[in-house]
């Protein structure tokens, strides 16, 4: 049966009253490629706009092996039985790679995913236009339009989706597992950079004594660097199994907020991350641009080829390619000139 196509109007009016059905409707008209449904999509969002911003956002990342779903749930609960409700996007930008692992985390999640209160959404980038950071964000205000006043975005935490998640949350979290010798001589000090929050879970039973001496290492390691705003990065440990430290952590996390609001922060830290989402876009769709032009097409093949043979370099490529791409709807597309090789 083919479902009529709804308003603009009417899939707002169906978010803002927390209708789930009409949510993952929306939700997924902004996943959409077809331009009818991204336009569709974009009307929804402009009506929805007044009625987002409210929410705490906060981004999880953690090692393989971490229990990040299990914690997600753990604390998720929690929340719920506190009066909030939580809605969930997981993010994989290396699906694309991978084949979409991230739709096992709601199944991972199981008792979350049955609570009303509760919403739990793979975010798919599959590599096409827009990919995490317009999926992802553009999920999280539908969410906050819903009514979820706590959005977690989780990501496996690998190549780059410390960065892309960290620039759309207001706090990003980091779990870590209890042996921090050999781990903190292979993290990436961005991680530690960026994160508001280390905490080192699996804190119990044989590994609680593993578990305090890696938090200790990571609070001398968050230390030394610079702190990039009046907030301190701290570590702590939990343990999403026994709930043991879940209840400390999350007065952090609303701390951490509170410490935003009072300096001002979280209003210039909000609107840095939308210009900067303005211009992710703008790359995105340039790039977009470029590679769809079928009269381009030979042009970024010889460029390609002639970049594998050094008889250019990369810049000169480049530049060849987008000069071609701003004059190629006036003007005729022509070979870029090699730079002749040195004898």
């Amino acid at each position: 049966m083919v479902r009529s196509r709804l308003s603009s109007e009417a899939l707002a009016a169906g978010v803002l009253a927390r209708e789930r059905a009409t949510l993952a409707r929306a939700i997924t008209l902004t996943e959409s490629t077809l331009a009818s449904h991204q336009v569709l999509a974009q009307e929804v969002l402009q009506r929805l706009l007044p009625r987002t911003g409210k929410a705490m956002r906060v981004g999880i990342s953690g090692v393989p092996g971490v229990g990040k779903s299990t914690f997600i749930e753990s604390l998720g609960l929690r929340l719920i039985e506190r009066g909030h409700r939580v809605a969930v996007l997981a993010v994989d930008p290396s699906s694309q790679r991978t084949g979409g692992s991230i739709l096992g985390d709601k199944t991972r999640m199981a008792r979350l995913s049955l609570l009303g209160e509760a919403f739990i959404r793979p975010s798919p980038t599959g590599g096409h236009l827009g990919g995490v950071t317009r999926v992802t964000r553009e999920s999280m205000l539908l969410c906050e339009a819903a009514g979820f006043d706590v959005i977690l975005v989780e990501t496996v935490g690998v190549g780059q989706s410390e960065t892309v998640v960290a620039d759309m949350v207001d706090c990003y979290l980091v779990l870590m597992l209890p042996g921090a010798g050999d781990e903190l001589q292979g993290i990436k000090k961005g991680v530690l950079e960026l994160a508001d929050i280390i905490a080192v879970n699996k804190a119990d039973g044989s590994t609680l004594d593993d578990a305090r001496q890696a938090r200790a290492a990571y609070q001398r390691a968050l230390s030394i660097l610079q702190p990039a705003g009046s907030w301190k990065p701290l570590a702590l440990t939990c343990s999403a199994v026994s709930g043991d430290g879940l209840e400390d952590l999350w007065e952090q996390v609303r701390a951490h907020r509170r410490q935003l609001i009072d300096s001002g922060e979280l209003v210039a830290r909000r609107e840095q991350q939308l210009v900067r989402w303005m211009w992710s876009m703008v790359d995105q769709m340039v790039l977009a641009s470029l590679r769809d032009r079928s009269e381009l097409q030979p042009l970024i093949m010889e460029s390609e080829q002639a970049v594998r043979q050094q008889k250019m370099t990369a810049l000169q490529a480049a530049n060849a390619l987008i000069k071609a791409w701003r004059g190629s709807h006036t003007h005729p597309v022509s070979s870029p000139e090699p730079t002749p090789r040195a004898p």
